[in-house]
């Protein structure tokens, strides 16, 4: 990168602010207050991002007697729920290619229960009147080399073949550009249905304030701290009280697990992103970006943007940051190199945009695991149910997760239970150093993929046959 175009590109990032845009939000409610002293329920769920609030909002639909405590350890929404793009995607398996190389015999039904998902995440939407922005704008994929453009007709020719092409179309370098116009966008494939945008903190927000109108009580600042068996059922301990609780649901996600187990089968990576300021009409009218679909990129370290519903873009991805170790910590969702690199990269796309700025810049955490979609299980006896490992595909996945979780909970053996997706587990992370080492190696060979026609080298291809990989 010349220095002349650093000093003119990183110029946009003089005025950026390093908080999420969406919790930068004057709506932002209060929190609920803290847990003090012994509380007894029927359910505990514990995590009070996506998973968690799904988790409790259907438990108490499923049965309204139900007594159901919600804690959180900072504030609902704060974390990955708060930070994220915004794509609420009906796929369950981190996309399609994802879930039909490792579930080709479900991935039929996958799909099905995945729509029905987003369907059912739209109704609870508008039947609440969460107001989160949702629109069902859908999602392009776009092709920036040449090799990449070939993958994109070869793979939409392949799921057509398969029955699986409904509401997906290719477009060649001209419809691509009709739709959003970037020098660089060569094919695209859009999928017209799957996917939504949204407000990521708003609905965060939102299901939190249906979940205390359906009688949830909700403890703000109250992290758990040890998880136990107490006679029939499980204690809790926080900073100031205790929760008993027949059954324990964890929506812990990136954090550490309150059951040691299965902490070995996530990582935490940090992606990061950018907003610009509102754009005009004439230069939202340079990009004829007039459907407000959400796009991603084709490269292995990939890009997604879309446009927020006051007219900016939101530019972010590429960088995926694994820290040795595997901690999560908050000075790593600030990382001024990373938004230098994005910022030339958003102007690569878009050089017809120079000038404008970005007024928030920001990182945060997603819980990896090696197969790329979520994981499930249960603990101690079935009285605790997990989810995990969403790899960034949770504002919609989680939902999914909610009703696994439930329905582990309840013994009940349902459509869900019985996916091997749900009965199978990733392989775990091995311990430091390798993990670190393992990770590098991936992300070296992963960007060396990209710069050479897409071809992948002996270690991504062992990985590919042994089902790993590392991604975000």
């Amino acid at each position: 990168m010349a220095l002349g175009a650093m000093s003119r590109w990183t110029t946009s990032l003089s005025e950026a602010r390093p908080v999420s845009y969406w919790l930068d939000d004057p709506g932002r409610p209060a929190p609920e207050p803290a847990l003090t002293g012994p509380v007894t329920c029927d359910l505990l769920v514990v995590g009070g991002g996506y998973s968690g609030l799904w988790t409790a909002l259907i438990a108490k639909e499923r049965d309204p007697s139900r007594d159901v405590v919600l804690v959180e350890g900072r504030e609902v929404g704060w974390a990955a729920s708060g930070r994220n793009g915004g794509f609420c995607a009906a796929s369950l398996t981190h996309g399609l290619a994802n879930g039909l190389a490792r579930w080709p015999g479900e991935i039929h039904t996958l799909e099905r229960l995945g729509a029905r998902n987003l369907d059912a995440i739209e109704e609870t939407v508008a039947r609440h009147s969460i107001d989160c922005d949702f629109e069902r704008t859908g999602e392009i994929d776009v092709a920036t080399e040449p090799y990449q453009a070939e993958e994109l007709r070869s793979w939409y020719e392949e799921i057509a073949a398969r029955g699986l092409a409904d509401g997906i179309e290719f477009l060649d370098a001209r419809t691509v550009r009709e739709q959003v116009d970037s020098p660089t966008f060569l094919a695209g494939l859009h999928d017209r249905r799957g996917v939504a945008m949204l407000n990521p903190a708003r609905l965060a927000w939102g299901l939190k304030r249906v979940c205390l109108a359906l009688g949830v009580r909700v403890y703000e600042h109250t992290p758990a701290l040890t998880l136990k068996r107490y006679g029939a059922g499980m204690a809790v301990r926080t900073p100031y009280g205790a929760v008993r609780a027949r059954r324990v649901a964890l929506g812990t996600n990136v954090f550490p697990s309150l059951v040691r187990r299965v902490r070995p089968y996530t990582v935490p990576v940090y992606d990061y992103a950018l907003m610009t300021e509102p754009l005009t009409d004439a230069q939202l009218a340079s990009v004829g970006w007039r459907n407000r679909q959400g796009l991603g990129d084709s490269a292995n370290q990939f890009h997604y943007f879309r446009l927020s519903a006051d007219k900016r873009i939101l530019w972010g991805g590429y960088d995926a940051v694994y820290p040795y170790g595997g901690r999560v910590r908050a000075e790593y969702d600030d990382r001024p190199e990373t938004y230098a690199r994005l910022a030339g990269h958003f102007f690569t796309c878009f050089p017809q945009l120079e000038g404008v700025r970005f007024t928030h810049a920001w990182g945060g955490a997603i819980d990896t695991c090696s197969r790329f979609s979520a994981f499930f299980g249960t603990a101690h006896a079935g009285r605790v149910a997990y989810a995990a490992g969403y790899t960034g595909l949770g504002v919609g996945a989680t939902r999914f997760g909610a009703e696994v979780m439930l329905d582990l909970l309840a013994g009940e053996r349902t459509e869900r239970t019985e996916l091997e997706m749900v009965r199978s587990k990733p392989l775990p992370f091995p311990p430091e150093p390798f993990a670190w080492t393992g990770i590098a190696l991936t992300k070296w060979a992963l960007a060396r993929a990209d710069a050479h026609q897409g071809r992948r080298n002996l270690w991504l291809r062992t990985m590919d046959r042994l089902g790993l990989g590392f991604d975000s």
